[in-house]
């Protein structure tokens, strides 16, 4: 029997079943697609619902059409990647080390958890008009607002996959003469790793959700701002362009962060 390369194995999912192939989940994906778009069009063809609140894929597929060729939506595409980016960077140097620091130290965790907790069920939406009084309507405030929402996520993620190390691992380290640097390097860090891009993934889709409100607020361009725009003009062609957009730049920042995650730690697929 000839064996199978490691490279080509499928890990088995939670209950022992063979999880699916790449093509398997790529048609899958198109069926599900296929489907909503089929129910949609079903919708609006046959007069369901009215087009003017739900307009037709061809009128949202036109609209789109539109704002590409007069560069309006690649111009507030850019304009809200950028914002996200920059705010989701700045979470993510300042959550990764204090979660750490917080998962491997009780002493800091006792110091700064009782001001996270305090913070964390503050949306933050409720600091927006407290951004724009402290620091204008310019990108400052909105890149700040953007990095407190994805903040949360990406530290507790941290935090907890550091205190989840599995102590026998670290027992282990030490008895084979690894140091405390050895330790957090080639255990503690493999370790938390997939629940810290867990919290990345969850902190990416909370800066997308506080850039729209941020943008409806106090912007001059942006998907947030188009979206708005559109309403008062009762475009609603063009809040699903919108909308679709920022799913889209979504789905293409995980599967970034997936990609970042299945390339740092091979031996997971193995």
């Amino acid at each position: 029997m000839t064996a199978i390369a490691p490279s080509k194995r499928r890990r088995p999912e939670i209950f022992g079943v063979q999880s699916a192939s790449a093509r398997r989940r790529a048609t899958l994906a198109a069926v599900s697609l296929a489907t909503v778009l089929a129910i949609w069009m079903g919708l609006t063809e046959f007069g369901i619902v009215n087009t003017v609140l739900v307009p037709s894929p061809g009128d949202v597929f036109r609209a789109a059409l539109a704002a590409i060729r007069d560069g309006s939506l690649l111009r507030n595409a850019l304009a809200s990647l950028l914002r996200v980016l920059e705010g989701f960077t700045l979470a993510l140097v300042i959550a990764v080390p204090l979660g750490v620091l917080m998962g491997v130290s009780g002493n800091a965790r006792g110091l700064v958890e009782p001001l996270i907790e305090l913070l964390r069920p503050i949306p933050p939406i409720a600091f927006i008009p407290l951004a724009i009084l402290w620091f204008g309507i310019g990108e400052f405030s909105k890149v700040l607002i953007i990095a407190y929402g994805a903040f949360f996520p990406i530290f507790v993620n941290t935090m907890a996959g550091f205190r989840d190390v599995d102590r026998v691992h670290i027992r282990a380290a030490q008895a084979l003469g690894a140091n405390r640097f050895d330790i957090f390097r080639d255990v503690a860090l493999p370790s938390a790793f997939p629940q810290i891009v867990t919290g990345a993934r969850l902190g990416m889709g909370l800066a997308f959700i506080v850039l729209v409100a941020a943008e409806l607020v106090a912007a001059s361009e942006g998907l947030g701002y188009l979206i708005n725009d559109a309403r008062f003009s009762f475009r609603t062609d063009q809040i699903f362009v919108g909308m679709i957009t920022i799913g889209l730049l979504g789905l293409v920042l995980n599967k970034a962060l997936l990609e970042a995650e299945r390339r740092l730690l091979r031996w997971k697929s193995q």
